[in-house]
């Protein structure tokens, strides 16, 4: 079962149920044994877990991983090594990765003649400096 490591953390620590290693750069999806079922109006994201990063280089390949609120399968993480020399290996029982619920606004499409101004405005990467 994903469990909480502190009283008040949102992420649930998802668990391997199966052995994968990872190659420098390779990726794996690897079966946590676990399947949802995601209120409506919410949606589960997989996240990384940052001592896995910091330690090793492992990460998400679609990080945040979205899960919506229909899907009833095994909830899988797509780990990727990053690190340029050392394998990795998950044995079951190991942490892998954080789930998320969150709720969330269903929007609607309109299209539009033209977006309202803003003092932004079209500014993306590196506008607000660094």
């Amino acid at each position: 079962m994903p469990t909480r490591a502190h009283d008040g953390d949102a992420g649930l620590d998802l668990y391997a149920c199966e052995r994968a290693h990872l190659g420098p750069g390779e990726r794996w999806s690897v079966g946590t044994g676990v399947a949802a079922e995601i209120p409506d109006g919410h949606a589960g994201l997989v996240l990384p877990r940052s001592g896995l990063a910091r330690e090793h280089g492992i990460s998400l390949v679609n990080s945040p991983g979205l899960i919506d609120s229909g899907y009833r399968g095994e909830i899988r993480v797509l780990l990727i090594n990053n690190d340029p020399a050392d394998i990795f290996r998950v044995a079951p029982g190991d942490r892998i990765a954080q789930l998320l619920i969150v709720p969330f606004a269903m929007a609607e499409p309109v299209e539009v003649e033209a977006l309202a101004e803003s003092v932004r405005g079209g500014g993306g990467f590196g506008s607000s400096g660094r």
